[in-house]
C-alpha cells in the first residue's frame, strides 16, 4: 500500500483458516497492486477500442472471430462488462482494508515523539554530531534547545533520566508528521473515485435489468410504443442518457445506449425546446451552441425557462441537462430527382427528415429514406487542392483523406488550414423492394477540389460502417449539374451520338477524302458505343467508361501497337463527345462552349472521367436539394450523478495527498543531553527523515551549528 508498509495483508486472529487467508489475500498491497495494473490496461482498451458500437462494426473491422472474442469479453463496453466492476469492487474492498489496517499505525507514529529511544541508538543513524555545553546543565541546555526547535516548528517533548552521572535529558522532536496523512489521504481518494465510478456507471442500470424485470430493447418504432419492461422509472437514482427534443417540441424520455441495444429513462420533467442558435466564426466553423428551453415539471406543474449551452448546463432536480449537440428535427425538403443512366426525365418528389417516400423506376419500387439535412458543412480543402485532385474514380476517391480530416476543434495545427463552408448536403436512403438499402450524401455546392472545375461531390456508401466513396460530377458554367446531365442523356441517344460522329468527321477530315471519313466515322462511332456501353460483345459481361474503350484496345490490338492506338482512340473520344456536347446545349437552347477556353477543356476532362465512372454508381437517379425548410434539434445529455460529488472529494483528497506525500518531509531529531563532571553537559544529536536529500543534509548541517550555541543574552 504505502513505501513504509508491507506487502502482507491483515491477519484476522480468529476465523476459519479459509477466511483469514482470504482476508489476507484481499488486504495485501500484492494484491490491491495487481487489481490497479488490470483496470489499467482495461482502460487502455477502453480507449482504444471504441465503446458501444454496432457488432457489423466491429466484424468489419476486425474479422468475424475477434469480433465474436470482443464481444464475449464485452470488451465493447468495458466500463460496464461484470468482470471490470467485480475487479473495481475488490479493488474498493482491498484498499479499503488497506486503509483499515494502517491507519491506526499512522495515527499512532503521528502522536509518538519516540522519546524512549536509546542513547546508544542515536550513534547508528546517518545524521549525527557531538557537542560539549559548558557551563550548562542537561535541564537547563534541555529546554534552551526545546525553545529554538520550537520556534522553528518543531514539536518538542523532554524526558529526563537518571543515569550514574546524574539526571540526563532527552529532547525528542519532530517535524512534518503531516506526511502521514498524505498516505491516507490518497489511499482513501482510490476508495471515493472507485465508488464514485461506481455510483455513477451503469452498475445500478444493470441491477434494475436483473432484478428489476427490466430488458434492452432493439427493435425500431416510436418512443411512445415501447413497452414498460424497457423503461426505468423517473426514481432511478443514476443514470447518463441522451435526449433529442425538436424545435416547438417537448420530451420527457432520455435513451440510454447499450452494448445490444437501448434503455429508456422516463424523467420527472419535460423539456420543451423554443429555440436552438447556432452561431458561426468567419470561416463557417460552429462557435455557439445554445438552447432556450422550459423545463415542465410533472408533479407541481410549474414552467421554468432556461438557457442552455455548451460548458454550461442547466441543474433541475438533481439532474443535469448538457447541451452535447444538435440534428435536425424533421426538415421539409423538396428534391429533384436527375436520372444518372438513360436518358430519363427528371422529376421532384418532396418530404420531411426523418420520413420517406415511394418512387418508381420504370417498373421497379423503390422507397426514397431521408436521413439528414445539414445546412452548414465547414470543410479542410487544403489537403484535397495540394493533393492535385488526382483521385477521381468513384471506386477509389473516399473523402476520408479530403473532407473529413476537417473534423474536430478548429485550434491551430503544423499544417496549412483551408476552412470553408461548402454548403448544405442531404443524407438519404434508397431501398429496393427485396429490402436492400444504400445511403447516399450529396453536396448540394460545386466544391474546388483543385482540379481546375468546381464538381458536385455525390457519395454512397453500402453499410454505415463503411466510408463514403464519392463521384465527381463537373459544375457546368451556371454552377449546375445540367450540363453534364445533358450530356450523359445524349451519349446513351444512339441518334445523337451517330450525329456528333458526323460533325466531328466533318470537322477534322477534308471532304475530298471520303474513303478517310468512312475509317473514322467507323472509329469513333466504335468508340463512343464503347464508352457509352452500348457496344455488346459475344462472351463476357458488358462493359462501358474508359475501361470498356481498354478492353477493347487490349482484345483488337497487338500488344505492341496499344500505346498508339489508344491515344489515337482517346482522341477520337474526346473530339466526338466535344461534339456530343455542343449538340446537347443546342438541344436545350443554349450556346455550344469555346473550344478553346481552358474552363472548357477542364470541363470536359472532369466529364469524360465523370461519364467514365457514372456506371459504377449503384443508383438509376441523383438527388439534388432543390429547396428546404431547416427544423433544428438539440440533443441534450441527462444525468443524474450522485457519485460525482463523491469523485470530486476524491479528486480533492488525491491532490492533497500527493502533495504532502511529495513536498512534507518527516523527520525526527533527538539530542541526548548528558552530566558531565564539570557541571556541563555533553550532547549527542540525531536526525532521521523518510527520505534522503539534500534539504535534510542542508537542515541537519543547521542545526548542528545552532543548536550548541546559546543566543545572545540581551543588553550583554
Amino acid at each position: 500500500m504505502t513505501a513504509s508498509a508491507d506487502t502482507h495483508g491483515y491477519v484476522p486472529r480468529h476465523g476459519r483458516p479459509a477466511w483469514r487467508h482470504a482476508i489476507e489475500l484481499l488486504s495485501s498491497m500484492r494484491f490491491s497492486i495487481s487489481l490497479l495494473t488490470v483496470i489499467c490496461i482495461a482502460s487502455v482498451i477502453g480507449t482504444v477500442l471504441k465503446q458501444h458500437e454496432p457488432v457489423t462494426n466491429y466484424v468489419n473491422q476486425f474479422g468475424p472471430f475477434w469480433a465474436d472474442l470482443f464481444l464475449k469479453l464485452k470488451l465493447n463496453a468495458v466500463y460496464s462488462a461484470p468482470w471490470f466492476l467485480l475487479i473495481l469492487a475488490f479493488l474498493v474492498t482491498s484498499t479499503s482494508l488497506c486503509i483499515a489496517r494502517n491507519t491506526p499505525k499512522y495515527l499512532a507514529d503521528m502522536r509518538n515523539y519516540k522519546e524512549n529511544i536509546r542513547e546508544q541508538s542515536l550513534k547508528a543513524f546517518h545524521h549525527k554530531a557531538e557537542f560539549e555545553l559548558a557551563g550548562e546543565s542537561p535541564q537547563a541546555g534541555a529546554e534552551r534547545i526545546g525553545r529554538q526547535l520550537a520556534r522553528t516548528g518543531w514539536k518538542v517533548r523532554l524526558q529526563p533520566r537518571e543515569v550514574a552521572a546524574g539526571t540526563g535529558v532527552m529532547v525528542a522532536a519532530k517535524k512534518g508528521s503531516a506526511n502521514k496523512i498524505g498516505y491516507i489521504a490518497a489511499h482513501s481518494a482510490i476508495v471515493l473515485v472507485c465508488l464514485g465510478g461506481l455510483l455513477d456507471g451503469d452498475l445500478f442500470v444493470r441491477a434494475m435489468t436483473w432484478m428489476g424485470g427490466k430488458s434492452v430493447y432493439s427493435g425500431g418504432g416510436l418512443i411512445a410504443d415501447v413497452k414498460p419492461e424497457h423503461r426505468l422509472s423517473s426514481a432511478n437514482p443514476t443514470f447518463r442518457g441522451n435526449l433529442v427534443v425538436s424545435e416547438g417540441t417537448q420530451s420527457s424520455t432520455a435513451i440510454l445506449s447499450q452494448s445490444d441495444g437501448i434503455l429508456l429513462q422516463d424523467l420527472p420533467f419535460a423539456v420543451e425546446l423554443k429555440k436552438f442558435t447556432v452561431d458561426y466564426y468567419s470561416t463557417g466553423m460552429p462557435k455557439l451552441f445554445a438552447s432556450d428551453i422550459v423545463i415542465h415539471d410533472f408533479a407541481t406543474g410549474d414552467k421554468t425557462p432556461a438557457r442552455v449551452e455548451v460548458n454550461h448546463p442547466v441543474s433541475y432536480k438533481g439532474i443535469q441537462i448538457y447541451q452535447s449537440s444538435f440534428d435536425d428535427g424533421g426538415s421539409h425538403v423538396k428534391l429533384r430527382a436527375l436520372p444518372i443512366h438513360g436518358t430519363g426525365k427528371s422529376f421532384m418528389v418532396e418530404g420531411t427528415i426523418g420520413g420517406s417516400s415511394q418512387i418508381t423506376n420504370g417498373s421497379n419500387q423503390m422507397t426514397l429514406e431521408y436521413t439528414g439535412l445539414r445546412v452548414i458543412n465547414v470543410e479542410n480543402l487544403s489537403d484535397a487542392v495540394a493533393a492535385g485532385g488526382s483521385a477521381t474514380d468513384v471506386r477509389r476517391v473516399d473523402l476520408g483523406h479530403a473532407l473529413t480530416q476537417r473534423l474536430g476543434a478548429a485550434d491551430k495545427s503544423a499544417t496549412k488550414r483551408d476552412l470553408k463552408n461548402v454548403g448544405p448536403s442531404i443524407s438519404y436512403k434508397l431501398r429496393d423492394a427485396a429490402g436492400q438499402a444504400r445511403e447516399y450524401n450529396n453536396y448540394m455546392r460545386p466544391i474546388d477540389m483543385g482540379d481546375g472545375v468546381p464538381v458536385f461531390l455525390l457519395g454512397v456508401r453500402d453499410s454505415g460502417a463503411a466510408a463514403f466513396r464519392y463521384l465527381r460530377v463537373p459544375a457546368d458554367d451556371k454552377d449546375s449539374m445540367d450540363g453534364f446531365m445533358q450530356l450523359q442523356a445524349a451519349l446513351h441517344d444512339p441518334a445523337e451520338r451517330a450525329q456528333a460522329v458526323h460533325r466531328y468527321v466533318a470537322k477534322v477530315v477534308d471532304p475530298s477524302r471520303p474513303e478517310l471519313a468512312e475509317q473514322l466515322t467507323v472509329s469513333a462511332t466504335r468508340a463512343l458505343d464503347l464508352f457509352a456501353g452500348d457496344a455488346g460483345t459475344a462472351t463476357g459481361p458488358r462493359t462501358a467508361g474508359l475501361q470498356a474503350v481498354s478492353d477493347f484496345i487490349e482484345s483488337a490490338v497487338p500488344a505492341g501497337e496499344r500505346e498508339r492506338a489508344a491515344d489515337v482512340l482517346l482522341r477520337i473520344l474526346n473530339g466526338s463527345l466535344f461534339e456530343l456536347n455542343a449538340l446537347a446545349r443546342q438541344a436545350h437552347g443554349e450556346k455550344p462552349l469555346s473550344e478553346t477556353d481552358d474552363s472548357t477543356r477542364q470541363f470536359m476532362t472532369q466529364a469524360v472521367l465523370a461519364l467514365s465512372d457514372a456506371p459504377l454508381y449503384p443508383a438509376p437517379l441523383v438527388f439534388e436539394l432543390d429547396e428546404f425548410t431547416p427544423v433544428q434539434a438539440s440533443v441534450f445529455q441527462v444525468a443524474r450523478a450522485p457519485g460525482k460529488n463523491v469523485v470530486y472529494l476524491g479528486c480533492a483528497l488525491l491532490i492533497l495527498g500527493v502533495f504532502a506525500m511529495l513536498y512534507i518531509r518527516d523527520r525526527r531529531l533527538w539530542v541526548w543531553l548528558a552530566p558531565v563532571t564539570n557541571g556541563g553537559s555533553h550532547a549527542m544529536m540525531a536526525l532521521s527523515s523518510n527520505r534522503k536529500s539534500l534539504d535534510t543534509d542542508r537542515e541537519f548541517e543547521q542545526l548542528r551549528h545552532s543548536l550548541p550555541a546559546a543566543p545572545p543574552v540581551h543588553g550583554a
